[in-house]
């Protein structure tokens, strides 16, 4: 059963920590979206941490350039970007300024605002589909690159807003390797997700994109 939700927001101090740390703080989190259509309410379940400059894995692997610049900080901001041509895909900005270290939001709970949702996601089988995967997550809350760089610490008015929720337990902290990723980046267990938990994503392993002959 899960315990009361804790409304009070998560303050700039969170965010500016080291990124395995928030990672792993982020599980059990109510992730607020706000929109013109109604008001979204997600309890986060499923985390990517990326280590930037230091990890072959980041998007800030090689530097900063034009994409990547809102991971360099402050903490406490979105980084969201569009991958395949097809989907977005929503991470939380930590670590001291400067760092570009970054979470991604990989799964959660939709715990208010479902039938939203459900009009965003109409191929959800069930409920525990609506955001289940980086993609589907913000496709239900309807984030684009028109929220990158959105302030998570801007208040109750914001369009998205991150609250103390409901902390998941140490011992229902699991870890393993990060979905999809290649290389020396694949191996390290920076994936971090609620044990038992019906929304978490299936893990896959990298797998090289062939080319056509």
């Amino acid at each position: 059963m899960i315990a009361a939700i804790d409304r009070t927001p998560l303050v700039r101090e969170f965010f500016d920590r080291p990124v395995l740390d928030v990672a792993r703080d982020l599980l059990g989190r109510s992730l607020v979206r706000r929109a013109p259509e109604g008001t979204i309410e997600l309890r986060l379940t499923e985390v990517e941490a990326y280590a930037g400059e230091s990890d072959p894995g980041s998007h800030a692997y090689r530097g900063r350039t034009q994409r990547n610049a809102v991971m360099f900080g402050p903490p406490g901001h979105t980084y969201v970007y569009f991958t395949y041509g097809m989907w977005h895909c929503m991470n939380v900005v930590c670590g001291p300024e400067g760092r570009a270290s970054g979470v991604l939001l990989r799964a959660g709970e939709i715990i208010e605002g479902a039938d939203l949702a459900r009009k965003r996601r109409p191929s959800a089988r069930n409920d525990r589909e609506l955001a289940k995967g980086p993609a589907r997550l913000a496709t239900s809350l309807d984030v684009d690159r028109t929220l990158n760089g959105a302030d998570l610490c801007a208040g109750p008015d914001a369009p998205l807003q991150l609250l103390a929720g409901t902390p998941c337990p140490p011992d229902r902290v699991r870890s393993g390797p990060r979905t999809g990723v290649a290389g020396e980046g694949g191996v390290h267990p920076w994936r971090f997700w609620i044990d038992g938990d019906p929304t978490v994503s299936p893990y896959r392993p990298h797998t090289p994109r062939r080319r056509r002959t």
